[in-house]
């Protein structure tokens, strides 16, 4: 557990946060974005302990939590689904459930000659299977930061340790009826978790990461009212259901957004940062202004001269449409460039005031735009601006601005925003 803990005990809410990796934690190029990087080192640095809770071995989480710094905080990773619980700060394994040998042999020798389905396991830090060349293991090597992938015709045979997962990998529509039948006929012995559409998780029943995750609560002494649990995936609900807080991605299955209690941005748009901020990092500043708001606040202004209109504004970010008419366009029928940079800084501007504290202003202070296509009258545009930076004294934006009709990129914009203090 994170050993700041105990200074700050009392001016934490939320004492541990569980994230699951793919589609979570992680972009979709499997990476961790600055920003949310950043924010996690700052919520570890007030005393709150990180924890890695993946389908994936502990192999394939561990460059991440190394890249976190959880030796050095405390965290911990729960790994194949909660079949095992590691002390990231001495190495300790503090849980393990492992799958029955016969149980394994039996179910491959049910599918082994499945076309088109394929069954990987681990052991001794790689991913052993019965096919060579396939694409899925391949993609789930590369996913688990390059694990070696060993072929063996008969694998589960050859095994002299329990392993603590297994997979069935294969086209969708090959895997989907064939779980359904595999659930009924192992009813109580084994669970099978979708985790991808190519990709059916074979754990022990009855192990899950709400089940691990209660049990790493039980044995370092908190409660589940101290906690935050975020997910995107069906193999992620018993942890979000057990969590105080539990947060789905906006690229989260609709089961899992309607069993958390709050949906952050997606992994693709910085929703662990968004999350962080909300709930840990700046929780009295958040603003309730919304889209009816600001329309109030447009009335007789240029934004409404120029047709501007808010769709959506969230805690750092904002979108916003604006037509291309004789009020936008050049005299040749095309978008104006300056119509575009006013909408950048429309959508900056309504965005650090959405993260504004009650005694903060904001004004503009520096535009910069790429004009690289066009938008011809009769079309609209749209912008989306997202935060890259939260500091003290400053915003910065990156705004892109789109063809609504075609989906072409039309103006890239970045826009800083001074914070001052009212006087």
């Amino acid at each position: 557990m994170n050993p700041i803990y105990k200074e700050n005990k009392d001016k934490l809410k939320y004492a541990l946060i569980a994230f699951d990796l793919d589609g979570t934690l992680v972009d979709d190029d499997k990476k961790i974005s600055p920003s949310a990087y950043a924010s996690i080192m700052e919520v570890q640095k007030l005393g709150m302990t990180v924890v890695i809770a993946s389908g994936r071995p502990t192999y394939g989480c561990r460059h991440i939590a190394k890249e976190l710094h959880l030796d050095e905080y405390g965290g911990y990773i729960i790994s194949y689904n909660g079949g095992k619980i590691t002390s990231m700060r001495d190495g300790q394994v503090l849980s393990r459930n492992t799958m029955s040998l016969d149980l394994l042999r039996d179910l491959f020798e049910k599918v082994k000659d499945l076309e088109g389905v394929t069954m990987l396991s681990y052991i001794n830090q790689a991913i052993v299977t019965n096919k060579e060349g396939n694409k899925y293991v391949e993609m789930e090597s590369f996913v688990d930061n390059g694990m070696p992938i060993q072929v063996s015709e008969d694998f589960p045979f050859n095994l002299t340790r329990e392993p603590f997962k297994a997979a069935l990998v294969g086209d969708r529509d090959r895997l989907a009826p064939l779980k359904t039948e595999l659930i009924e006929m192992y009813k109580g012995r084994l669970t099978f978790l979708t985790s991808a559409e190519n990709f059916i998780e074979i754990i022990p029943y009855g192990v899950d990461k709400g089940a691990a995750l209660e049990f790493l609560l039980a044995d370092i002494g908190l409660s589940k009212e101290n906690v935050i649990a975020v997910g995107d995936n069906y193999n992620d609900l018993r942890m979000i259901q057990l969590a105080g807080l539990g947060v789905a991605m906006a690229n989260a299955t609709e089961a899992v957004k309607r069993a958390a209690n709050y949906i952050t941005l997606s992994n693709n748009e910085d929703g662990i940062r968004h999350l962080l901020n909300k709930y840990i990092l700046y929780p009295e500043e958040t603003n309730t202004l919304t889209t009816d708001q600001i329309d109030a606040l447009q009335k007789n202004t240029l934004m409404e001269n120029l047709g501007i209109k808010v769709t959506r504004i969230e805690e750092g970010y904002v979108e916003a449409t604006m037509p291309v008419d004789r009020r936008t366009r050049q005299p040749m029928g095309i978008i104006h460039g300056g119509a575009n940079l006013a909408l950048a800084e429309t959508v900056a501007g309504y965005g650090s005031i959405r993260l504004l504290k009650n005694n903060e202003l904001q004004y503009g202070m520096q535009v910069s735009g790429n004009h690289i296509s066009s938008a011809h009258e009769g079309d609209t545009v749209k912008a989306e601006g997202r935060i890259i930076h939260r500091g003290r004294s400053s915003h910065v934006w990156d705004v892109e601005i789109s063809s609504v009709s075609s989906g072409t990129l039309i103006c890239s914009v970045r826009v800083t925003n001074a914070i001052v203090r009212k006087r």
